[in-house]
């Protein structure tokens, strides 16, 4: 069986290739414009919480 990434693994792999917090809230907010349904499924298989994805989708339609 396949393991699933968790957020905070994947958080440290963007620091770990040099993406800081803008960087990173720069990446929601193209993958929110470009592709709305695909953001959600993603966050959806990060396993975050409904609330948190809310939070990360409308703080990314503001950017």
């Amino acid at each position: 069986m396949e393991k699933r990434i968790n957020a905070e693994e994947w958080t440290a792999r963007f620091r770990a290739v040099g993406l800081d917090d803008d960087a990173q809230g720069h990446w929601h907010s193209l993958f929110e414009r470009e592709n709305p349904s695909g953001h959600q499924s993603f966050l959806e298989w990060l396993g975050l919480p409904e609330e948190r994805i809310v939070q990360i989708r409308d703080r990314s339609s503001i950017r």
